[in-house]
């Protein structure tokens, strides 16, 4: 029997690829790099283990389900460490708030800022709380393929107000502006802009507090290992460094697909992994669906990049947090010049990973594995040489990084390196290097996002950030699970 594709290795694809395999459908996944992963990637260098990409996870349920289903334990695979606090976030005035999920100590922190906020943070955790039940217990998982399922959602959708933005929201609970930016800053983890995504990812507050933020011991990247394993040992098949360079047809459905060392691989249905655009404009190129869905997608709204630095120092800096956001001089204006404007903002708001203070076995000992972020336009929006910006912006951020948060890095530095929109773009294949994919505003959420199965194309399926519910762990697995039940229906014999 031909077995099913899944393009990509990403946390979508693993989690489709269990899925399918462990309700019989034989899978096969083809991942392009010569690790799994995707964007949760591992670079390792003199004894440094570095996660690329996401390092919270935020819904343990949804991972444990995979190994449930498959008659499996996760702990047997995989061990998530609870993280305390689940942020801390600094501004440059000195003010510290170490959000997490003990209520009554950060309703005394709020009450430091404006006593005022702290019956105003309530009222906000219950509308969240409430967004969290309809936005992502209901509907995270439930495939739109006909606007009747957004009519469906549209009473409870327009209840909580879905047309207000994130921090337009945030800002009817709460006045002091610090908090303001606290609790709103939130969508800018899954590529929103806070003054434009749609207040439904408000409900990111409540997913956290709801479980927790988690790590796996051995990082992001022991998660993916775990899952890799569950999948081969349910019996499926992962290629590495199969690039995939067509899908062929026959009629409207997808008769096999050709990897660009030759390799052809018949199968009864594909799943893509790979960014949207990338799938229509060069896997589906010798389709018409694939040019003219291409070419819609471009006119959409993309989230923005990032610019990442990877470093290992001979110092592990102990005054961290696991989770450090570090807001700049500005907020508003900053993500208006990130989303918005085709030049490098002078300041910039950071993210910044210590994983050692959770597991310092990801570094030599007494050392320190970590990595900073920093959100910047893709490349539609500023068409930056990032061969010339990337090393000025490194300079730029560690001695930001010394002056406020780490002093000595620059001398205590071993290894490091960039990521830049340019690898974005070169090394996973996103459009315009965006690292989140369809920007979530309202109109390119739910049924406006493209679907989990392809209108046309009978047996083409699409999981990942650029497919419903959106970006993010708990969002890619999500996908996983609304395009699998899709499939096994449709591949029911």
């Amino acid at each position: 029997m031909n077995r099913t594709i899944v393009i990509g290795a990403g946390f979508g694809g693993l989690a489709l690829a269990i899925r399918l395999q462990a309700s019989g459908i034989p899978t096969l996944l083809l991942e392009g790099r010569d690790k799994p992963g995707g964007r949760a990637y591992v670079y390792q260098d003199r004894g440094f283990t570095f996660d690329a990409g996401p390092t919270v996870i935020t819904d343990p349920t949804a991972i444990e389900e995979l190994f449930t289903l498959a008659g499996k334990r996760l702990e047997d695979y995989v061990e998530l460490m609870p993280v305390k606090p689940f942020y801390r976030l600094c501004w440059e005035s000195g003010k510290v708030l170490d959000y997490d999920n003990d209520q009554p100590a950060l309703e005394a922190q709020i009450a430091r800022f404006n006593p005022r906020d702290v019956e105003g943070y309530q009222r906000f955790l219950d509308y969240s709380r409430a967004v969290f039940k309809e936005g992502y217990l209901k509907l995270g998982t439930v495939p739109f393929l006909s606007f009747r399922d957004m009519l469906r959602a549209g009473p409870q959708l327009a209840r909580l107000q879905a047309w207000r933005s994130v921090y337009s929201m945030v800002s009817s609970f709460i006045e002091e502006e610090h908090l303001r930016q606290a609790f709103s800053f939130h969508s800018l983890l899954v590529g929103g802009n806070p003054f434009s995504t749609s207040s439904i990812y408000t409900l990111i507050h409540a997913l956290e507090r709801e479980w927790g933020v988690w790590f796996p011991r051995g990082g992001t990247g022991a998660l993916v290992a775990g899952m890799v394993k569950l999948f081969e040992d349910l019996g499926g098949e992962m290629a590495l460094n199969a690039h995939v360079s067509q899908m062929e047809t026959q009629g409207d459905k997808i008769s096999a697909v050709t990897l660009a060392d030759g390799r052809r691989f018949e199968t009864p249905a594909v799943a893509s992994n790979a960014d949207v655009v990338h799938t229509y404009e060069k896997l589906l190129a010798g389709h018409p669906r694939g040019r003219s869905r291409a070419a819609s997608l471009k006119r959409k709204r993309m989230s923005n990049s990032l610019f990442v630095i990877y470093f290992g120092l001979n110092h592990h800096h102990s005054q961290l947090a696991h989770h450090t956001v570090c807001f700049g001089p500005r907020y508003k204006e900053l993500i208006n010049d990130i989303f918005n404007r085709d030049t490098l903002a002078d300041d910039f708001s950071l993210y910044l990973h210590a994983p050692c203070v959770t597991d310092p076995s990801l570094a030599p000992e007494g050392c320190g594995s970590y990595y900073v972020l920093a959100p910047v336009p893709h490349l539609g929006t500023a068409d930056l040489d990032w061969e010339k910006e990337g090393p000025r912006l490194r300079d730029r951020i560690f001695e930001y990084l010394e002056k406020h948060y780490m002093p000595g890095l620059r001398e205590q530095l071993v290894t490091h390196r960039i990521f830049t929109p340019f690898d974005f773009r070169d090394e996973l294949g996103a459009h315009q290097g965006s690292a989140f994919s369809v920007e979530p505003i309202l109109t390119q959420s739910a049924w406006f996002r493209p679907h989990n199965r392809d209108s046309q194309i009978a047996n083409l399926y699409l999981v990942g950030a650029g497919t419903h519910p959106g970006a993010g762990v708990p969002g890619v697995i999500g996908s996983a699970k609304a395009t699998a039940g899709l499939m096994l229906e449709d591949l029911a014999p």
